[in-house]
């Protein structure tokens, strides 16, 4: 089978237990990528939840609010907000029944504080500590506690201005049946036992992975999904490969095509593996918390054709190479600081062989740290480098986290169309293909970078002066 797209339901599925992305996922995204496999999300969350994780997981598009809001990194696909009337007739409903609502908006979910607790780290905790037949009294008991804490919104009326793609509606799965029968516009899906999700008829999380599948040219069954809940029933029959987690509901497991692991035992990666789709062998590489690492880290793995798995010391001849690529970068950078001002730049250099000079001068004075080894040496100095590099930033008002993503970007450029980096049978030097500084060259993407975060902040000043 020839899958071009991989979707993961987010809830029970790319999360973890402790709503994480666990390490071995991160890893199969990168390897989905390099094997030229598109990724998605196909979730009834919002996309303000998912856009950032988007932009950490580098997913190529999102189905958000179960299809009615989808969009890539650059651009919406396709929206259907709920027609006004509806939203009317359900904020009059939840207020005469006393059923607590909140309306999904891009840019968050507004109204219900009940539903909002209900989806954090905290509510999950809770509910995996009361017991599952709890008593109707004690439920009643506790959503009245939360409910004190976190009232329902009085202003829902006014919310509607804004297009609103999804309602949350805090209710049992045998009340959802009887409240839904006020609403032959809507239909609803439910991923937990406490609320369900009220969108547009017609659409379905499946329904948002087809339109996908129209710009991207792919169809359904060139699609792999996972999936837990019941809100996954449709997507995962109806692609060419459903994937149920291990931890997924009865129904789930009925209709997927294969029932993985759970989504705290590397569910996910062990699917893709058994399919081929990536190698598990990955799996033992470890993933920092650190995303620019990984990213780097990354580079290296395609470029040296492997990692370092253990903590290891520089030996004396691979740290002066080391040291050589950052001493420079350190001379780009005074040349810059400079102008392009040649007397001015030798200046600078003399200043940085004098304190180079002095630099050693004053470690060779210090006294040696009693039982410090040369790897906790290196790591300290590397580490102050960076918080260095930090700093320097810090001090430009410069946020280097989409200019990272541009480099990182040229750098694996760097690969040629067989799929391996080429290097200078001189030199040793990385080559570049021939299309790279049409296609990956960064310094367009900086500077572009650079324009924007310079709007933004002379924005915000203008407004604080006029708020002055």
């Amino acid at each position: 089978m020839n899958i071009k797209a991989v979707f993961f339901d987010l809830d029970g599925t790319l999360f973890t237990s402790t709503r994480n992305v666990a390490a071995t996922t991160r890893r199969a995204i990168v390897e989905l990528h390099k094997n030229k496999t598109l990724v998605g999300v196909a979730t009834g969350r919002g996309p303000a939840f998912v856009l950032p994780l988007m932009e950490t997981l580098g997913l190529d598009f999102a189905v958000t609010y179960n299809g009615q809001y989808i969009f890539t990194p650059e651009a919406v696909i396709s929206t259907s907000p709920i027609d006004k009337k509806t939203l009317r007739d359900v904020i009059e409903f939840s207020r005469k029944h006393g059923r607590d609502v909140s309306l999904g908006m891009a840019d968050g979910v507004h109204g219900s504080g009940l539903v909002k607790f209900g989806e954090t780290r905290t509510a999950q905790v809770i509910a995996g500590i009361l017991p599952q037949k709890m008593s109707g009294l004690t439920k009643s008991g506790f959503k009245n506690v939360i409910r004190k804490i976190k009232p329902q919104s009085k202003n829902l009326a006014d919310n509607i201005r804004q297009p609103v793609y999804q309602v949350i509606m805090v209710a049992t799965s045998d009340e959802t049946d009887v409240i839904m029968g006020n609403f032959p516009e809507l239909q609803a899906t439910r991923s937990n036992a406490y609320s369900a999700d009220l969108i547009t008829k017609g659409n379905s999380k499946l329904k948002g992975i087809e339109k996908v599948g129209e710009k991207f040219g792919f169809d359904l069954s060139q699609v792999m999904a996972f999936g837990d809940s019941d809100n996954d029933l449709e997507m995962l029959s109806g692609v060419g490969l459903g994937i149920g987690m291990g931890n997924a509901t009865p129904a789930v497991k009925k209709v997927a095509n294969y029932i993985t692991d759970n989504n705290n035992s590397d569910g996910i990666a062990k699917a893709l593996s058994h399919f081929g789709l990536i190698n598990f062998k990955h799996a033992a590489s470890f993933i920092s918390k650190d995303d620019n690492f990984n990213k780097v880290k990354e580079f290296h793995r395609v470029m040296d054709g492997k990692t370092q798995e253990m903590p290891r010391v520089f030996l004396p001849e691979e740290a002066s190479n080391r040291a050589g690529f950052k001493a420079e970068e350190i001379v780009e950078f005074l040349f810059a600081a400079a102008n392009a001002n040649v007397p001015v730049f030798d200046e600078l250099t003399e200043n940085l062989h004098q304190s180079i000079d002095k630099a050693a001068a004053k470690v060779k004075a210090k006294p040696i740290p009693e039982g410090e080894n040369a790897l906790t040496g290196e790591v300290d100095a590397l580490l102050d480098l960076l918080y260095f590099t930090y700093g320097s930033f810090a001090l430009m008002g410069v946020d280097p986290h989409a200019i990272f993503k541009a480099v990182h970007q040229a750098n694996m450029g760097k690969i040629f169309p067989d799929g391996q980096p080429h290097f200078d049978p001189v030199t040793h030097k990385v080559m570049k293909p021939d299309n790279w500084e049409t296609d990956y060259a960064p310094e367009g993407k900086i500077e572009a970078e650079l324009e924007r975060q310079i709007r933004v902040a002379m924005s915000k000043l203008s407004k604080a002066k006029d708020e002055q």
